[in-house]
C-alpha cells in the first residue's frame, strides 16, 4: 500500500514534548523554512503537520507514509473498516466508483473516504433524529 518504506520517529522526551505542546497551543500556524526560504503550506499540508506535530508532543511515536491513490478491493475494504465482498457489492451497485485494470477493480482512495465520510454524516443525523424523537416523547409525557 505504501509508495515508500514508512519511515518511525521515536516520541520525543517528556521536555521536548511539553516545550512543543505549549508552542502549539491554540495554534495552527506553522512557517515552514526551506533552505532559508519561508514557504506557505496549502490547508492540507499544514493539517497532516500539525497532527504530526502534535503527535510528537504527545510523546508518541508516529509512523509517515504514503498511500497510493489507486487501492485493491483488499486495500480499499480495509481502509473502509468493511468485508472485501460487502465492498465488491457496494461497486457492482454503483455506490462507490470503481476502475478496471484488466479484469481487476481498483479504486481511488478519495472514493472511500467520500464514502466513510457519508457514513458518518448519516451516523450524526441518525443519532440528531434519535435525540429529537426523545425529547419529543418527553415532551408529551
Amino acid at each position: 500500500m505504501a509508495l515508500i518504506a514508512p519511515r518511525v520517529t521515536a516520541g520525543l522526551p517528556a521536555d521536548d514534548a511539553r516545550n512543543l505542546a505549549r508552542s502549539l497551543e491554540d495554534s495552527n500556524d506553522i512557517t515552514v523554512f526551506v533552505d532559508g526560504t519561508v514557504h506557505r503550506l496549502p490547508d492540507e499540508a499544514r493539517d497532516a503537520v500539525v497532527d504530526l506535530l502534535a503527535r510528537l508532543s504527545r510523546g508518541e511515536t508516529v509512523t509517515v507514509s504514503s498511500v497510493e491513490e489507486m487501492l485493491t478491493t483488499s486495500q480499499a475494504a480495509e481502509l473502509a473498516g468493511i468485508s472485501h465482498t460487502y465492498l465488491r457489492n457496494m461497486t457492482d451497485r454503483g455506490e462507490i466508483p470503481v476502475e478496471y485494470r484488466g479484469t481487476h477493480r481498483r479504486i481511488r482512495q478519495a472514493a472511500i473516504m467520500a464514502w466513510l465520510e457519508t457514513q458518518m454524516k448519516k451516523q450524526q443525523a441518525e443519532a440528531s433524529a434519535g435525540d429529537d424523537a426523545a425529547e419529543k416523547n418527553e415532551a408529551t409525557k
